[in-house]
Parts: C-alpha cells; structure tokens; sequence
C-alpha cells in the first residue's frame, strides 16, 4: 500500500526592497518564518512549516525515500538550531539518495543563506522542474536573481509573474513584483500590483503607492512640459510689417 511520507519544509526566502543601485534588491528572510515572527512568535517556532512531499514512486517500504526523508527532517532541525552549514550537508545527502522537490529546495534555502546564489539558482530549478506549481519556489528564484552579483530582473519577473499566476491573493507576491517592476521602471503596472498587496493586507504597501503615484504624477508633467517646450520651439515667428 502507498501512503504520502510527510516532512517540514521550509518556505520562501522573500523579497524585501532595500537600496542597490537601480534595483530592488532581497534581503535574506524565510518569508512564512518572518511573518510567523512578526507576530510574535519565537524563531524556533516560525520556522516550522509542515509540508508533505512525495515522489510518483514513494513507499512506505522504500528504504532510500525513508532515508532521504530522514535527512531532511535532521536538515530541518540543523536549520532551526541556526546551523545553516550542518542544514546544508544534510539536504545534500537527502538529494543524493533520492532527489525530490522538497529537499532541492531546502537545500537552496541553505545555499542563499550561505550567498552562494549560483547553486541557490540550481537547486531551486531543480525543485521546480519537480514540482512546477510551487509559487514559493518560483519567488525564491526572483530573489536569488535579483540579488545575486549580475542581477537578472528580467528573470526575476518571470517567476513572480508564475508566482503570481499560481497564488494570486498572496500579498508578498504581490508586493515583491510590485518592487521589481518598480525598480525597472514599469510604474503603472507596479501601482496595480502594490494596490493588491495593500488589498490583501501589506499595511507598508500604502506608503509604496503614494511613491509610486507621486512618480507618475512627475513623469507626466514632465513629459506635459516637454511637449509644451517643443511646441513652442516649433511654432512659427510672427514677423511685424515695418
């Protein structure tokens, strides 16, 4: 008989906007742990988050899926404890013995902690490849893409686009693409986007949309000003009979 095998996973680390350049940029946080903490919970506690993880061929009678479940509940524990290195070695061994979506991406999780976003990337990938429908993965990707030293916000939007699309009422996805179109200029559809984090309860997204407002209401007079100057400049000079 098949039965699921359940283990803690970890969520996103999420996007969180900060000054880098022309970019916004993720700071290192596992959004449902900052949020679980925000409301007052211990670290120890916000860190928990229950997921079940299968494969199309997982069994109760399968030695490897046992063991590979085994390293990513200790990697879990390492994670919580605050040793990220030890959480690391445990998903790695977890993705040797039986690669699954759950334990590529804990794994990324350590490998961005650790700011080796290039096997962050990978991992996370990886995961989604296994499990496409995973919005916490595609966010974790925008993160990753954006902070890493060659930012990548084009890609960045890609996932938060698909973070999007597969949990349209998630209000950090909603804030963290609005940050993103943002800092690339896209104002108007970044408006849109803060508007629905506020709706669905980012109390902070408010200030984002009298920014955001305050520079389309310059770009348009700016561009208004513009016109005027060259309408002026082309108009023709009235020249007086003597």
């Amino acid at each position: 008989m098949r039965t699921n095998v359940s283990s803690r996973t970890l969520r996103s680390a999420r996007l969180h906007t900060a000054s880098h350049g022309a970019l916004a940029i993720a700071t290192v946080r596992l959004g449902y742990a900052f949020r679980r903490k925000c409301a007052g919970e211990s670290w120890n506690d916000a860190f928990k988050r229950w997921a079940t993880s299968t494969t199309p061929h997982s069994t109760a009678s399968d030695p490897a899926e046992v063991e590979a479940m085994q390293c990513l509940e200790q990697g879990t524990q390492k994670l919580e404890e605050g040793d990220i290195q030890g959480a690391k070695e445990l998903y790695e061994r977890s993705v040797e013995i039986k690669r699954n979506a759950s334990s590529l991406f804990n794994l990324g999780v350590t490998h961005y902690h650790l700011k080796d976003f290039d096997n962050a990337i990978a991992a996370w990938k990886e995961s989604v490849a296994l499990q496409p429908a995973s919005a916490d993965a595609h966010t974790n990707l925008a993160s990753a893409y954006i902070i890493s030293p060659v930012a990548r916000p084009d890609l960045a939007l890609h996932h938060l686009h698909i973070a999007a699309s597969l949990s349209p009422e998630d209000p950090e996805i909603a804030f963290n693409l609005a940050a993103v179109l943002e800092a690339t200029g896209q104002l108007e559809e970044a408006l849109k986007q803060y508007k629905r984090s506020k709706e669905y309860g980012v109390e902070r997204a408010a200030m984002h949309i009298r920014n955001v407002s305050a520079k389309i209401l310059g770009k348009s007079m700016k561009t208004a000003e513009n016109t005027d100057n060259t309408e002026n400049t082309d108009a023709p000079v009235k020249r007086s009979d003597s």
